[in-house]
């Protein structure tokens, strides 16, 4: 969350403006590549265990946050910031008091997305050798044991749900704090 949110901030400001391309096109790219290719490609370089799976995770939660960072800063009307310099805001300023807070509803459906990604991909880190909810599906579809396979499907649908029904309230709390 932190390198996506860091990332779309610092190319939204005028000393990073020339990259926004770059990560944009870089991003939309990197979301193009399924989870199970990131882990197929780390796997000879890195070998099994955490490691691929920990870069997938990585890849798979930085790139929802920057595009909706990216979205959400380059959403808000100039007439704002503009209204917040006159009010003589330094630029840290506006973007703690103005931006960041016109942006949070946008910036968290990003968060949310890419937690309810990143679920799923641990899911399937398991068959890299990382121990995850995907173990029981691994365990149970190799040794032919429905119940594992269910077992396991459940757990991580369970946890996406949550998770989502959180970031919803969260979202509902924030717009109510908001009024």
């Amino acid at each position: 969350m932190i390198i996506g949110t860091g990332a779309g901030i610092a190319v939204t400001r005028p000393w990073g403006a020339e990259f926004r391309p770059l990560v944009e096109t870089i991003a939309a790219v990197g979301q193009t590549f399924p989870p199970v290719a990131v882990l197929a490609i780390a796997v000879p370089v890195i070998g099994f265990g955490l490691q691929p799976a920990i870069i997938a995770l990585i890849l798979y939660g930085v790139l929802p946050v920057l595009q909706a960072t990216l979205a959400g800063l380059g959403a808000i009307d100039a007439s704002v910031t503009e209204v917040a310099k006159g009010m003589g805001m330094s630029r840290g300023q506006r973007l703690r008091k103005v931006e960041l807070p016109l942006a949070a509803p946008v910036i968290l459906a990003g968060v949310r997305t890419s937690v309810i990604i990143n679920i799923g991909t641990a899911t399937i880190a398991s068959t890299v050798g990382a121990s995850t909810l995907g173990t029981p599906i691994i365990i149970g579809l190799s040794g032919f044991n429905t119940a594992y396979v269910i077992q396991g499907a459940l757990l991580v649908a369970l946890a996406a749900i949550i998770a989502d029904r959180l970031f919803e309230r969260l979202v509902q709390a924030l717009s109510q704090h908001a009024k």
